[in-house]
């Protein structure tokens, strides 16, 4: 699975249409108001890059009231919930 981040400086009055427009691509599981320099950051997840390219190319280029867009290809995940997994393994309590 290839992830995506993507960034949007939107129009002002247009982001919450561009929200709703994002999340009707496949491939695009997240949108996120945000405050800052970008208006809005999107979450793409797909299988290939690709899939990534087509998607930003042939539909989010498209979606009106974009001003501009920075894309960033994930290369690996980290999360806290599997952090804890991982330094969990071997405390587990003996019963019996």
């Amino acid at each position: 699975m290839v992830t995506a981040i993507v960034l949007l400086k939107v129009e002002r009055n247009g982001v919450e249409g561009v929200a709703q427009s994002l999340l009707s691509f496949d491939g695009v599981t997240e949108v996120f108001s945000v405050a800052g320099q970008y208006d809005l950051v999107a979450i793409l997840r797909t299988h290939t890059n690709e899939e990534i390219a087509d998607l930003m190319t042939k539909s989010i280029r498209g979606v009106p009231n974009i001003l501009q867009t920075e894309t960033l290809i994930a290369f690996k995940a980290y999360s806290r919930d599997d952090l804890g997994a991982m330094f969990s393994i071997g405390n587990e309590e003996v019963t019996g």
